[in-house]
């Protein structure tokens, strides 16, 4: 059934919302005062299939990429630019009021730069035993096949290519893959999840398409199927050779803007906690000027920041392998620290939060890439003692309704 409806505001995930007495009703790709014809979406009740904008909002722009509507990637390319920057650091503003919690938030830094430089594509055999290789399509178990997209970074050129190349050497295994896309100085480095064990046949024809498509390495969950070259990435004055699979900040804009902030608030401390530090982009940095005491639960990452820490002119990093979730920093060692840094995954870091409003760290420097569980921790830290002086949302997931946070909490 047809209906029609008039679109009021955006929601946290960049759907268009309806207003009606039964309840709010989701449609994506709409926005403000548009009236648009939607059908039912299966399997979810409160949300709806744009079919046509009937009457488009002047806020409606053209979005820069074919697939926009049907890739799951992006939910915002059809929105002008100063409505999209307000509406991204609106989200922030919302999470903070909905914690209780006022403090000074900047404008919306747009690290979106040359583009992401990670990315995971997918590969699936489709209708009519068709392989796909592409990007999820929104809420739903499907794949878009792509040969371009244009918010990768130029440093990813050919990581689609490459894929496709992988998901046909291993389309007879019938599986499900996940291609985890970075890019590096020494060039591309995949790493291939979901294929399950492989013959001596297929490995070797892995290896062959590396040497084609000039990847710096391959591996499959994890373990090295050939390596040209140490993928590795410069942080700072530190070159790290990246473990397989490594995380990074979406973009090299989105890191160094995050660090920058993270560098301006420890100010002159001598000594940091960097808590939950991967492979180091805070502490790299900060260790040009102080000591550091960095902390996370995956060994290779801690590895990787601990070879990188060699380099020449760093002040002293120690890096420890710890579980911050189940055996957070007590305040009795947080004591030895001048300022603390922490940057947990999507879930945050209640537990940390807790032990860290119960030390005397005079400095907190909080950064998150999910406004509510920061302004959780943030409000777990107030109560404790603090003062949240600054906030500052940054973009670097372009037209998704992803926003980072980097904030500064004193006593």
């Amino acid at each position: 059934m047809i209906e029609r409806l008039e679109i009021a505001r955006i929601g946290r995930r960049g759907d268009g919302i309806a207003e009606l007495p039964a309840g709010p009703l989701y449609v994506p790709y709409t926005l403000p005062n548009e009236t648009v014809e939607v059908e039912a979406w299966p399997g979810h009740l409160d949300r709806r299939h744009l079919i046509k904008v009937e009457a488009a909002s002047p806020e409606r722009i053209a979005p820069i990429c074919p697939h926009f509507g049907t890739c799951g990637g992006c939910a915002l390319q059809h929105w002008a630019t100063a409505r999209y920057r307000e509406w991204k650091r609106s989200l922030v503003l919302e999470a903070l009021a909905q914690a209780g919690l006022t403090a000074q938030v900047d404008a919306l830094v747009d690290a979106h730069g040359d583009g992401r430089r990670r990315a995971v594509l997918h590969a699936w055999r489709g209708t009519h035993d068709v392989l796909e290789v592409g990007f999820a399509a929104l809420r739903a178990h499907q794949v878009v096949p792509i040969d371009h997209c244009p918010i990768l970074a130029r440093s990813l050129d050919g990581a689609i290519a490459a894929a496709w190349a992988i998901a046909e050497v291993l389309a007879p295994v019938q599986k499900p893959l996940d291609i985890q896309v970075t890019a590096t100085e020494a060039g591309l480095d995949i790493d291939v999840r979901g294929s399950g064990p492989l013959s001596a046949d297929r490995i070797a024809a892995l290896a062959r398409l590396s040497e084609r498509h000039r990847l710096a390495r391959l591996t499959r969950h994890g373990d090295v199927v050939v390596q040209h070259a140490a993928p590795a990435v410069t942080v700072g004055r530190a070159r790290v050779v990246l473990p397989p699979g490594a995380f990074l900040q979406a973009t090299a804009a989105g890191e160094a803007a995050l660090a920058a902030r993270v560098l301006e608030h420890c100010g002159k401390a001598k000594t940091v906690g960097d808590l939950f530090t991967g492979v180091g982009p805070f502490a790299l940095r900060l260790a040009e000027r102080a000591r550091i005491i960095a902390f996370d639960n995956d060994q290779a990452a801690i590895a990787a920041l601990a070879e990188a820490a060699k380099t020449s002119g760093l002040k002293p990093i120690a890096a420890e392998r710890r579980d911050l979730f189940r055996r957070p920093l007590l305040p009795n060692e947080l004591a030895r620290l001048d300022a603390v840094v922490f940057d947990p995954p999507r879930q945050g870091a209640e537990a940390q939060a807790h032990e860290i409003a119960a030390s005397k760290a005079p400095i907190v420097v909080a950064v998150s890439c999910n406004p509510t569980t920061f302004a959780r921790d943030a409000k777990i830290l107030v109560d404790g003692g603090y003062r949240l002086t600054r906030v500052t949302p940054v973009d670097q997931f372009l037209y998704s309704p992803h926003v980072e946070v980097v904030a500064r909490l004193e006593r």
